[in-house]
């Protein structure tokens, strides 16, 4: 049996003919750029993370850039985030002029640990960074009030947990702004690049909408340094397609994730750690992250067996050859660096078949001799 770690084929068949249609009419209208289904979309998603603005951009990690720059974060700032995170995290700190500031992470949930946090504030920090890891909220409360506390802007880097939700908040409801990506294996996914900045915030919003434009009020007339990153009118199209599905799909999620941590603990016992869903959180499981021993070892053996899967992520951030300036050492972050040695993320998508999975964990459970 081959199992593919995402299959966006069926999805496509059951939307098929409603997505050629929006294209077909965004075709017809001729309006390419920040048209009616960018507005729609950005409006839309707002509302679903009980925020008063969206701001549509080209892609996620421009999303988090923007944000960081309309709070007014630029060089000499300090940017407090995790390492466990892919690279557009601390990309867009760097982008933006400022200085990563990596801390551990949570080892049950995998995201930024509240408890690191304070240590490491100074009197440049300007701002935090949670990551919603895999599509569960990080403790955000905790973190919204240190940042109350220390005057910090708080960006939630969103772009793998749209829909999860901490103790009944949304995400965006907690922090100044929130991000999220809309890159096509997403679990709200284009057919191509996305993203969108989503605020409570009217200010933050408006330089947004400027930035993402070249910094323009009024068109050709620059008062900031911005750059072009704009929503697609045709990614804009197919996500309103989708969008009313997200929910459903989020259910479906849940329900395989529900099904792999039964049959791994059928099968393995504790030989595995499956994932945690905190107490008060609702997880979108973007991804099903296992930590396992012999991580390579088992990719290796799963993909000659027909199962695909993938290592989110092999090496951390602040051990990254582009961040050595940094003066971060193996060993600063034991948590993190523990968890990129361990972690390994199963197919995951809202269509995959309970014999799919089946296989998966008979396969696991092969390897173990188990």
């Amino acid at each position: 049996m081959k199992v593919p770690m995402l299959d966006l084929s069926e999805q496509y068949q059951e939307l098929r003919s409603e997505v050629l249609e929006v294209l077909d009419q965004v075709m017809g209208s001729s309006r390419f750029i920040l048209g009616d289904n960018v507005k729609k979309l950005e409006e839309d998603v707002a509302k679903y993370s009980n925020v008063a603005h969206g701001i549509g951009c080209g892609n996620g990690s421009d999303a988090i850039h923007i944000a960081l720059q309309a709070m007014g974060v630029g060089p000499g700032d300090e940017v407090i985030t995790t390492a466990f995170t892919f690279f557009a995290t601390g990309g867009a700190i760097a982008r933006a002029g400022a200085k990563p500031v990596y801390v551990d992470i949570d080892p049950v949930t995998f995201n930024i640990d509240p408890k690191k946090i304070e240590a490491a504030i100074t009197e440049k920090t300007k701002a935090i960074i949670p990551v919603h890891l895999y599509g569960q909220m990080a403790d955000m409360e905790r973190i919204a009030e240190i940042a109350k506390k220390h005057n910090l802007g708080v960006v939630e880097d969103a772009a793998q947990a749209i829909g999860a939700k901490h103790n009944g908040k949304s995400v965006g409801e907690l922090g100044t702004a929130a991000t999220y990506s809309f890159f096509p294996t997403k679990n709200l996914g284009a057919y191509g690049d996305g993203g969108m900045v989503v605020t409570d915030d009217a200010d933050i919003a408006e330089k947004s909408r400027v930035i993402r434009v070249h910094g323009s009020k009024p068109k050709y007339y620059h008062h900031v340094l911005g750059y072009n990153s704009r929503l697609d009118e045709l990614q804009a199209a197919v996500l309103n397609v989708k969008f009313p599905h997200l929910d459903r799909w989020s259910d479906l999620r849940r329900e395989k994730a529900s099904t792999y941590t039964s049959l791994l603990k059928e099968k393995l016992g504790d030989l595995v750690v499956t994932p945690v869903e905190k107490e008060g959180n609702y997880h979108v499981f973007h991804q099903y992250t296992l930590r396992v021993e012999n991580r390579d070892e088992l990719q290796n053996y799963l993909k000659e067996q027909g199962v695909a899967t993938m290592v989110y992520y092999p090496l951390p951030l602040h051990i990254q050859p582009v961040f050595a300036d940094l003066g971060y050492k193996e060993g600063d972050l034991p948590e993190t660096e523990k968890a990129a040695r361990e972690a390994i993320s199963l197919p995951m998508f809202p269509e995959l078949k309970t014999e799919q999975q089946e296989y998966v964990v008979a396969k696991i459970a092969e390897f173990y001799g188990k």
